[in-house]
């Protein structure tokens, strides 16, 4: 028999998935994240799973790792302390940054430091022009006095060499990083040419610079899991989750953590992609509420979309400029602060408000009874008979309902002078609304139509929260998948290897040749391709994507497209026009045709086999048991009281069972809230899915 086991962290919970590759069969495990180390649960929870299953670590082939590790460590500035190198003349780039004003109506604008601080910023000798060519050629005299300032900063565990237009040349650079190596082994040292080889220096250093500042932080996070696992009979390999939606091994890992940034919530989406390519439903919105945050992403034609950049560290949440700004792909997602610990309290306004603050797991809400004190979500969903507080995580966990009431009392009712039943209904709703502004706004800067799509919905608390926001949105169907809670870490287990090289190259489609469109593109394939083999994946398993940025000829931001497979140089080049003005017109309904074009960015994604997840997509079937376990008093605010819900177990309900709301569908790892009017139907692969508007009134 062969496993392999999934692992992805979240901020209050940490999801396990294994697989047995043979059958299929699935067995899934929950515990609360250990926010100080998050490798004591990961080892724990991975001992836990398997023991329970009778299962040794030594017929487990494989384990693949989402974490919020690198995310954590930006935001809450606890990465390593960081000097940079940068060519002279250009020590406050990170200070003056784009020059552009996130809110021109602000006279307060307030911008994240960097993390990189002016102090350790220094200054070499050197320049590279525009074109690529030597300017100020790099002396050894420099390298010796740069390294006698290093060593001056003992204290410094990782550097940052960003130099101009080193994405054109990257002599200077790759000098310097042999020599800090050379003379200081002990350093951990990231250049601007390898992590991101993109023009506009601003934007290229942030991420390089992030990239060195995680750097030293998952080298050793990822050594602890090698040894802990290896210390309990663990002999395969372990993969690292991007925040791309592929995996790579934990050498690619440490040498660019910044691709980590969204590897846990980047899983959920090539699950909900993977589901709806196997239910034939194209379009789709993966929904991913967990305990911490809501992750929303747009599925079209069963691919989520790519990015190449996004922003950390967010002065203000959904002010696009206010945060870092990273280049580095990722799959296009908007993230809210509202999950199950999202925090409650009365604003200046005397209105509730609810996140982004989180109590996470430690002390979480205060119904774990682990001290906390603040009334959150989760909290709230207790109070209104969501959450059963017997069943929680499969009833590992019970839940105080009476701290739940005294923290709404103390905190919401009584400042507002309400009922601690509206004051939770407020919490409640307040989140459903948070969630679809968001994503409102999300779908329409990309033009998309949400009466045209299907909700994948999952996470700790996605499934509570669902139909209502789906009614919201105009969404006319949702889906509960089997195993919602844990959804995350089965998409882990679908993630092909994968590795995307980039690199900036301006020239004019007038100018590119068969020969200089292979000549440019080679070294990224050979580059991808060599990494993916590297971890074992075969030449004839490899897929070569390859994409280019286009933009007319003064023109300040690029379109990307895709080239299609298998086609000689010379009909690739004979096609770019086209598939350019297709994709142009697509996006902004015109296209200049009478400008020239111009090739800005070029970009490879090699991709390995994806695997599945075998014959057997439930965790358990519970076939003969009965499926309605009881009745609670449950909240449902269309009759403006508690009602007595069926409880169903989602493990005993089979095929072609159709429910009717009111209703909740328990499981282990989540709950489905299911309101008055509402039908879901069980379909053939165990999931529960929601036809809105043909049953049940819109809010």
């Amino acid at each position: 028999m062969s496993y392999r086991l999934a692992i992805d962290i979240g901020g209050t919970f940490t999801d396990f998935a294994l697989v047995e590759d043979s059958s299929g069969d699935v067995a899934i495990y929950k515990q609360l994240t250990t926010p100080s180390d998050p490798s004591l649960c990961v080892l724990d929870g991975a001992k836990r799973l398997l023991n329970e299953q009778g299962v040794s670590f030594d017929v487990v082939k494989t384990i693949i790792h989402g974490t919020t590790l690198v995310t954590n460590a930006v935001i809450e500035r606890k990465g390593a302390r960081t000097a940079m190198i940068i060519t002279k003349g250009f020590r406050d780039i990170l200070d003056i940054g784009n020059e552009r004003r996130y809110d021109l109506f602000d006279l307060r604008l307030v911008f994240p430091a960097p993390l990189i601080p002016r102090g350790l910023r220094f200054e070499i000798e050197e320049r590279i022009s525009y074109a690529g060519e030597v300017i100020t050629p790099l002396e050894p005299d420099n390298l010796e006095d740069l390294m006698k300032k290093l060593v001056a900063e003992h204290d410094v565990e990782s550097l940052a060499v960003c130099l101009l237009h080193s994405y054109l040349n990257d002599m200077h650079e790759r000098r310097i990083s042999a020599f800090i190596k050379e003379h200081l082994p002990g350093l951990h040292i990231s250049t601007s040419s390898e992590v991101f080889p993109f023009m506009r220096e601003y934007d290229r250093f942030t991420t390089t610079t992030v990239n060195a500042y995680v750097q030293p932080v998952v080298d050793r996070y990822l050594d602890r899991l090698e040894k802990g696992f290896q210390g309990q009979g663990f002999a395969g390999n372990l993969y690292i989750m991007t925040s791309s939606g592929g995996t790579v091994t934990t050498e690619t890992a440490r040498r660019f953590p910044v691709r980590m940034l969204e590897s846990g919530p980047a899983a959920g989406v090539l699950m909900s992609a993977y589901l709806g390519r196997n239910l034939n439903l194209p379009n789709l919105l993966s929904y991913d509420m967990g305990g911490t945050t809501a992750k929303g992403c747009l599925i079209r034609k069963g691919t989520p979309r790519k990015e190449y950049y996004m922003e950390v560290a967010r002065v203000h949440e959904f002010k696009q400029g206010s945060g870092l700004p990273i280049k580095t792909p990722v799959i296009d997602m908007i993230e809210i602060g509202s999950g199950g610990g999202s925090i409650a309290e009365v604003d200046q306004r005397g209105l509730i408000k609810v996140g982004p603050q989180s109590s996470g797991a430690d002390p979480g809400p205060a119904c774990y009874g682990l001290g906390g004190t603040y009334a959150t979500l989760t909290d709230a969903n207790l109070v209104l008979g969501y959450l059963d507080p017997d069943f929680f995580v499969g009833g590992r966990m019970a839940l105080d309902v009476e701290a739940s009431r005294r923290v709404i009392k103390e905190r919401i009712a009584a400042p507002l002078g309400l009922d601690v039943v509206d004051a939770a209904w407020g919490i409640h709703e307040i989140i459903n609304e948070d969630c679809a502004r968001a994503f409102r706004v999300h779908a329409s800067e990309r033009g998309v139509d949400y009466r045209n799509c299907t909700m994948i919905a999952f996470g700790g608390s996605g499934p509570i929260h669902a139909l209502r926001i789906s009614r919201k949105l105009k969404i006319p169907r949702v889906v509960f998948p089997f195993g919602a809670g844990v959804f995350s870490a089965f998409g882990l287990l679908v993630s092909p290897m994968s590795f995307d090289s980039l690199r900036s190259h301006r020239i004019f489609y007038e100018d590119l040749t068969p020969r200089l469109f292979t000549e440019t593109f080679q070294p990224l394939i050979e580059e991808s391709s060599d990494l993916l083999k590297h971890a074992g994946v075969e030449q004839r398993d490899i897929r070569i994507v390859r994409r280019l940025d286009m933009r007319y000829l003064g023109q300040g931001f690029e379109v990307e497209v895709t080239l299609p497979d298998l086609q000689s140089p010379k009909e690739l080049v004979e096609q770019i026009p086209k598939i350019f003005v297709a994709e142009y017109q697509k996006r902004y309904a015109i296209s200049l045709i009478d400008e020239p074009l111009e090739i800005v960015n070029w970009k490879v994604e090699a991709q390995g086999k994806a695997t599945g997840m075998g014959g057997k997509y439930h965790p358990e079937d519970a076939a003969g048991d009965a499926a309605l376990k009881g009745h609670r008093r449950v909240f449902f605010p269309e009759a403006k009281a508690y009602l007595q819900a069926p409880i169903y177990d989602r493990y005993a309900l089979q095929p072609g069972t159709s429910l009717k709301g009111p209703a909740i569908v328990e499981e282990r790892e989540s709950t489905c809230i299911i309101g008055p009017g509402d039908r879901v139907v069980v379909d053939g692969r165990y999931n529960l899915v929601a036809e809105i508007g043909k049953e049940g009134n819109d809010d």
